[in-house]
């Protein structure tokens, strides 16, 4: 897989399983992917109920597809797909995203993440602006325009989860998006070095 997602975080570097970030996408585990009757499917850690190489070769089908759509984003606005992640960040961010938040949020560096600011700036799809009380304090805004022109691009995703979601009630849709935000917050906990040196 690339080392860069489109959810807003890098992929993470070094162990893993290498043979199952090679496989083509939607390709059955091969037998020393799939672990041995009755040892843990994961490290030590706790068991999983479900099918985990079927929710494996899934998840990697999502990282496939929304990240082929960033790429063409990307490529539109002349942005690198680190580009797009900060944007992404700051989009989703509960309150105005910082330069520091923004570093932490994508595991780059502080130089990695001005020259990111710089570029997005530059090319008018964030505004900086200091803060009254205290003028150190930098927050992010992504600009009204090129927030727009984002939308317009990214509807088909959105049009495209509607049209899966269609199919499920209300209550698995909510375990979904329950899964979905515990697995996201233990991905957060994956240890990794900073991008962009």
């Amino acid at each position: 897989m690339d080392t860069e997602t489109s959810g807003g975080r890098p992929a993470r570097q070094g162990g893993g399983d290498t043979g199952a970030a090679s496989r083509a996408v939607g390709e059955p585990p091969a037998a020393a992917d799939t672990p041995a009757a009755g040892a843990p499917a994961v490290g030590d850690g706790p068991a999983f109920a479900g099918d985990l190489p079927a929710f494996a070769v899934q998840l990697r089908r999502l990282h496939g597809e929304v990240g082929r759509v960033v790429q063409q984003y990307a490529a539109r606005q002349n942005l690198h797909a680190t580009d797009v992640q900060a944007l992404a960040a700051i989009l989703d961010a509960p309150e105005p995203m910082t330069p520091g938040r923004l570093r932490a949020v994508l595991g780059l560096t502080s130089g990695a993440v001005t020259a990111c600011v710089d570029r997005l700036e530059r090319a008018g799809h964030v505004r900086r602006v200091r803060e009254d009380t205290d003028r150190r304090v930098v927050r992010l805004y992504y600009a009204a325009d090129a927030r727009a022109a984002a939308r317009t691009h990214f509807r088909p995703l959105a049009e495209a989860l509607r049209r899966a979601g269609a199919g499920f009630d209300e209550h698995e849709l909510t375990v979904a998006l329950r899964f979905l935000t515990a697995l996201n917050e233990a991905l957060a906990q994956v240890p990794g070095e900073p991008a962009g040196r």
